[in-house]
């Protein structure tokens, strides 16, 4: 193969991988009515499979603060609703982009932890073997444990959530991971690298 060919050849493949990121960084994340997610909205997180627990909700897990993210056990219209605050608006465009760094922040909790409900990454939990996800603020590099992605699936509006903040900091390596669900005395809690949560967004009122 002669030098030009090699580099025609790696130049197109450059080209499509660039091309199909873009495109992928460009769809918009889907509510349970097939509309965009928008940043001035509040919708509630729940399991695509009802059987994996209900809304996403607070949990007190220690009986103490920081608060956890996790699901309600019922199925039935608990937990809180929650805003989306993208790392970076294009254009000033108010819709959530799917594989784009955002901010997640309950919103309308009533607690006694006098802290910020934005989700934040947990330290590795030895007792479980996974990084839980709290609340609270990251004081670290650009604040990037408050950073968390919307990741797409096979299947239209289902969607996972993951933790890979590269917008945040392009420079950092991270261990990305996806969100999954461990349950523990009874209650569900929301942590990373464990088997991936299919999720849905629903616009609250519907």
């Amino acid at each position: 193969m002669s030098v030009k060919l090699f580099a025609s050849l790696s130049l197109a493949v450059w080209l499509f991988t660039a091309t199909s990121t873009l495109s992928q960084s460009n769809l918009y994340v889907l509510d349970t009515h097939g509309d965009p997610l928008e940043t001035d909205e509040e919708y509630f997180i729940r399991p695509a499979i009802t059987d994996n627990g209900g809304r996403f909700t607070l949990i007190n897990r220690n009986q103490s603060c920081p608060l956890y993210v996790g699901l309600e056990n019922t199925d039935l219209p608990q937990g809180y609703p929650v805003r989306f605050t993208p790392f970076a608006n294009d254009d000033d465009d108010d819709e959530v982009k799917v594989n784009r760094d955002l901010k997640v922040e309950f919103v309308e909790v009533s607690s006694t932890c006098v802290q910020s409900t934005e989700w934040k990454l947990g330290e590795n939990d030895t007792s479980i073997g996974r990084r839980v996800i709290i609340t609270g603020r990251d004081d670290g590099t650009r604040n990037a444990g408050n950073y968390f992605r919307i990741e797409e699936t096979e299947n239209a509006s289902i969607y996972n959530i993951g933790w890979c903040p590269t917008e945040v900091c392009p420079t950092c390596r991270f261990i990305c991971g996806t969100g999954g669900i461990v349950r523990e005395n009874g209650q569900i809690l929301f942590a990373l690298d464990g088997s991936p949560l299919p999720v849905v967004f629903q616009k609250k009122d519907d």
